[in-house]
Parts: structure tokens; C-alpha cells; sequence
């Protein structure tokens, strides 16, 4: 399915991002060591020709909110690609944007002031029952999680100094209706995989897909990226339990959900990671789950980088 099956806003920025993707393949570290106002005066550039007015402004305005983030954050630039993804999920100003599993805001600190004033940022956390499932989190911290809605607003909040979106929080299972059909946008950043791997305990991601169709306006959009195990690999390992999805799977659960695929990027895709069925993607960077006492193999993580990661685009039909 080609990328540029998009409306012509997305379809003229999706090209930049291709261009973008395909100089990060060729060298992984010095695409790192760009500086980010450089990576996204490229986009600028290269849709020169193709971008109506109101789209460079637009891609210029993510330039300086990628800029304005701190340096450990732009450190990951070269393997998260924010700007080449956010211009493929035709993210804009003004729209009100979902993010599932925000955690530190470290793309909430990047929507919220690009998405501006205008729009609404919501972020949304698992459901409270799955996370005794993990079988980790004290009591301390299952209490916690009754008022992350709050404790999180107040967080959220409290990163900016400028006027921002607007933001406001729930939990999925507990979606509240004064968000019905209110979003144009909603993103599924590394958030799935937990969701899937407790499905068969409380119908986690069934919820929560249909939680996010509900609050989508029609037409509205799921941007999804997912740790991308091959397809050939066992369906028991394959099951979010040690981080990957296959990409076929995560596509029958939103079709199944009632939503429609719209396009496909390889702009996250990293053809270093192959891992196999003893493989945890916690294992590769930042985490680095299991060499914290082996330089030589968390050098040999870090050789390969973060996870390959698929990156799908879906529609709420009208």
C-alpha cells in the first residue's frame, strides 16, 4: 500500500519523511549526530515544490518544537524519527490528539506545543486491572495508579511555560463521554504489546481500541508503533509477552475493531534488530535488559540499536 494514499497534506510530507528514512538507513550514526533543525529543514526543503503554503509552515513549526527539546531527548531522534513519523500520521496544529501510555511526556513534550493552543492533548493509560498482571508493581504502586489521572495532569501541566494544548487524561476502560467523537487523531507509541499480551485476562486491547474508536471524530486516525517481531516467528512468543507484535496480527486487531488501513512506512523499521524467540526487545537500547555486567554484549546491543519497529496508519471510517 503506497504512503502517498494519503490526502495531499500528509501525502506531500510522507515524501520529505522518505527521503529523511532513506539517508538514517544508510548511516545510522551520523543521522544521530544531525542536529535536529538541520534533519527537519530537509522536510522543508524537499517539499518544496509539492507542500502548499500552510504545510511548510506547518512542518517548520515541528522543526522548532523538535529543536526546543532537551538534548537527551534529540539524542533519540535518529532512532525514533519524531518528525518523519508525526508528518506520516498527518499530526497538525489545532487537532486534538489521543496518546496512549504517555508516561514521561517524551512525546507529549513534542505534541502538546506543536499541536498548540488550539488543540487537545489527552493522554490515556492502561486500565488499573492490568497492572497487577505484571506481577512487579508493590502496593505502593498499585495505589499510585488509582489517581494517575490526576497526578498526571498535574505533571503534564506543569512541563510548559507557554501556552500549549490543552490537556486532559483518562484511563482505558474509563473513557469519559464528554470525550465522544471529540479527537482527530489518536497515537499507539510502543503501547500495544502489553495490551495484547494480557488480552485473554480482561479483553485489554479490545477495550482499548474500541475506547479509542469512540473517542475519534469520523474520519479520525490511529498511528501505530509497534516493536515489529517477522512474521515466520512462533505465535506464543509473537504475543507482546517479550515486547513484539507481528505486524499482521496488529492489523486483524484493528480491522476486527472496525477500523480501515490506510498506509505503511518502513520509517521506523531498523533491519539490524532479528530477533528470536529467546530474544526480549528489552534487551537492545536504552534498556539494555540483561548486559548491565557484559560490556562486550551491551556493546553488541547497542551495535544494533533500537527495536524494527512497524509503523501503520488507520481511519475511523466516515
Amino acid at each position: 500500500m503506497s504512503n502517498l494514499s494519503l490526502h495531499p497534506l500528509v501525502a506531500g510530507l510522507v515524501l520529505a519523511g522518505a527521503v529523511l528514512t532513506l539517508g538514517a538507513c544508510q548511516s545510522k550514526e551520523s543521522a544521530e549526530a544531525e542536529p535536529v533543525a538541520e534533519l527537519v529543514e530537509a522536510t522543508v526543503e524537499a517539499t518544496a515544490e509539492v507542500v502548499p503554503p500552510a504545510a511548510m509552515s506547518q512542518a517548520a513549526g515541528l522543526a522548532d518544537v523538535l529543536a526546543a527539546q532537551p538534548e537527551a531527548a534529540q539524542a533519540r531522534y535518529g532512532a525514533r524519527h519524531p518528525a518523519e513519523t508525526l508528518t506520516f500520521f498527518g499530526i497538525e496544529p489545532g487537532m486534538n490528539v489521543l496518546e496512549a501510555l504517555p508516561g514521561g511526556g517524551w512525546y507529549s513534550k513534542i505534541l502538546a506545543p506543536y499541536i498548540g493552543a488550539e488543540g487537545m492533548l489527552v493522554g490515556v493509560d492502561y486500565d488499573q486491572a492490568l497492572f497487577p498482571l505484571f506481577g512487579f508493581f508493590s502496593d505502593e504502586q498499585l495505589k499510585a495508579k488509582e489517581t494517575w489521572v490526576d497526578d498526571w495532569l498535574a505533571d503534564a501541566r506543569g512541563w510548559f511555560d507557554t501556552p500549549v494544548a490543552d490537556i486532559d487524561a483518562f484511563q482505558f476502560g474509563s473513557m469519559p463521554e464528554r470525550l465522544e467523537g471529540e479527537l482527530d487523531a489518536a497515537l499507539f507509541i510502543r503501547a500495544l504489546h502489553n495490551l495484547a499480551r494480557f488480552e485473554a485476562d480482561g479483553e485489554f486491547l479490545t477495550v482499548s481500541l474500541m475506547n479509542t474508536k469512540a473517542a475519534l471524530k469520523p474520519g479520525g486516525v490511529v498511528g501505530v508503533v509497534q516493536h515489529m517481531a517477522p512474521e515466520e516467528a512462533a505465535d506464543d512468543w509473537a504475543d507482546g509477552s517479550a515486547g513484539y507484535l507481528k505486524k499482521s496480527f496488529v492489523i486483524a486487531q484493528f480491522e476486527a475493531a472496525g477500523f480501515e488501513l490506510v498506509a505503511d512506512s518502513d520509517i521506523n523499521v531498523n533491519p539490524l534488530d532479528q530477533p528470536t524467540s529467546d530474544d526480549i526487545v528489552w534487551r537492545l537500547p536504552p534498556t539494555l535488559s540483561g548486559s548491565a555486567d557484559n560490556p562486550e554484549l551491551a556493546a553488541q546491543m547497542s551495535a544494533i540499536g533500537e527495536s524494527s519497529r512497524m509503523t501503520l496508519l488507520f481511519k475511523k471510517p466516515e
